[in-house]
């Protein structure tokens, strides 16, 4: 029997990391294998990259390998295991990443120095965001990153319940497919509190206990502000805060309780306080900022949606490194909650269609660039399916100016969706997490599902065509284009997946464009 590819990837990755000694944790998100490595030095990079199934490498809090949607989730419990018995058994000790020689001066500029160039710029970018506010979003990110594969499925079930309902099929189904749909989102208060609770330090089960008086049904007997509460009000952004609130009692009454009564007083005391302080405040004011983020989103796409979806859809990539795109985390959380689905997630995935059609522009502008071309060849399948890090720090953002003409595919491409949207054919998806290709199944609006689903086809359309007619036309300067065009073969016989990962050699001057 032929050994399981899932298995085979982790086993491969592993030795590659540095060993299960160097791994001081496991963890993924869509489309990323997050490792916490002890010592940087003995990851070897480039013979990561080349692993037939990584897509890239990304650097950030953590050591993160893109392996895609899907494939992630079946590695990640795979090399958890090899770690797990690796560490019960004596393993000798890894040798540090040889580090990968520079570009020689004035050599001609080939994927792999692009890819070099790319690391340069993540690690700069990396530093600057390692700020206390950057910090803190990217551990909301956290929060909700693990929601994503329910949110993910929940929704699917609901574009199905909702076909079904239209056709009038299987009507004995539908009830059942409406719970499933519903269930989680009815209690997804819970999973943020127990989340939140556990990235901040505190008790996890202790954070979902003070988030599950948002959904208590008798919460409509208790009056605050004058108004009776209602079941689910403040949503998502109330358990956040009830949790965090939590997180600090627990320290606060662990520091002072005696270690023979903590089992008894502090959980009381965490789960009295932040109950009281949650149902008399937290819940009223958090359900009139959720309200007020709803109406606010309703209201710039119905009146302004061109512009609004022209600004988002250009400036989502440089939010992404800056950091500041986790803060859309819970306003999509809490958009779904509140109308089923989020309008500003198909906008802002434009931005990845606009760098797929920059990336097809200099496949055809660069002709004799082999390992750019391989590079672009072996990363527009993840780029089609939104996971765009190996086109951004592989292609575009190295080469500077098609990193700007990619945004402007990506602002158009969200201004034509935002357009549909002021003219009442709102264009959502029913979860976070998935963009390009793979939004198509969560696609939900107030028209029609074929309508929705034109809508969205035809935005990323206007994405591609942009992205690459601005970069084809601007998007490299005759100085730039003839350098990149005079790699020759002998240079750029590097694998398919080589060239498109950040590197950690230094950095080789960007050419102005």
């Amino acid at each position: 029997m032929s050994e399981d590819p899932n298995r085979a990837t982790a086993a491969a990755i592993l030795p590659l990391v540095g060993g299960a000694g160097n791994v001081t944790s496991v963890a993924h998100c869509m489309t990323r294998l997050r490792l916490g490595i002890r010592d940087r030095s003995l990851v070897h990079d480039e013979a990561l990259k080349a692993l037939p199934a990584v897509l890239g490498v990304v650097e950030d809090d953590t050591y993160q390998i893109v392996l895609g949607p899907g494939t992630v989730a079946r590695v990640t419990p795979e090399l958890e295991r090899l770690v797990e018995q690796a560490r019960s058994h004596p393993e000798p000790a890894p040798q540090p990443a040889p580090a990968t020689p520079a570009a020689a001066p004035g050599a001609a500029t080939t994927a792999e120095q692009l890819a070099d160039r790319g690391a340069a710029l993540k690690a700069r970018q990396k530093a600057r965001n390692a700020t206390p506010g950057k910090l803190f979003l990217r551990r909301i990110a956290n929060i909700f990153v693990p929601l994503i594969p329910a949110l993910i499925g929940c929704g699917i079930i609901a574009g199905l319940n909702g076909l079904l309902t239209n056709l009038g099929r299987l009507p004995a189904v539908v009830p059942a497919l409406a719970a499933l749909a519903s269930g989680f989102m009815s209690l997804i208060a819970v999973f943020v509190g127990h989340n939140t609770a556990k990235e901040f330090g505190g008790t996890p089960v202790l954070g979902g206990a003070v988030a599950a008086v948002i959904v208590f049904p008798g919460v409509t007997h208790i009056t605050a502000f004058g108004r009776h509460l209602s079941p689910g009000q403040g949503g998502v952004l109330g358990a956040l805060a009830a949790a965090l609130l939590a997180v600090q009692v627990e320290k606060k009454c662990r520091a002072v309780v005696p270690a023979a009564l903590d089992v008894l007083v502090t959980p009381t005391v965490t789960v009295l306080v932040t109950g009281l302080v949650t149902v008399f405040g937290l819940m009223y004011v958090a359900g009139e900022v959720s309200t007020a983020l709803g109406t606010l989103a309703t209201w710039l796409l119905a009146h302004g949606g061109a512009v609004a979806g022209f600004l988002l859809g250009g400036l989502f990539l440089p939010l992404v490194m800056l950091g500041l795109h986790q803060a859309l985390i819970p306003i999509h959380a809490t958009l779904i909650q509140q109308q089923g689905y989020t309008v500003l997630l198909p906008i802002l995935a434009m931005a990845g269609a606009g760098q797929v059609g920059a990336a097809l522009a200099l496949y055809l502008r660069l002709p004799r660039n082999r390992s750019l071309r391989t590079t672009i060849r072996s990363a527009l399948p993840a780029g089609l399916l939104g996971v765009g890090e190996p086109l951004i720090y592989g292609v575009s953002l190295p080469l500077g100016r098609p990193f700007l003409t990619a945004c402007l595919g990506g602002a158009c491409g969200g201004g034509f969706i935002g357009l549909f949207n002021q003219l009442g054919d709102t264009v959502g998806s029913t979860a976070i997490g998935p963009s390009g290709w793979a939004l198509f199944p969560l696609v939900k609006g107030g028209q029609g599902l074929a309508t929705t689903v034109v809508v969205y086809a035809l935005g990323l359309a206007v994405g591609y065509v942009t992205g690459f007619l601005a970069t084809f036309l601007f998007g490299l300067g005759t100085q730039q284009r003839a350098e990149l065009n005079t790699a020759p073969d002998s240079e750029a016989g590097a694998g398919p997946r080589s060239a498109a990962r950040p590197a950690t050699a230094p950095p080789v001057p960007l050419t102005p464009p």
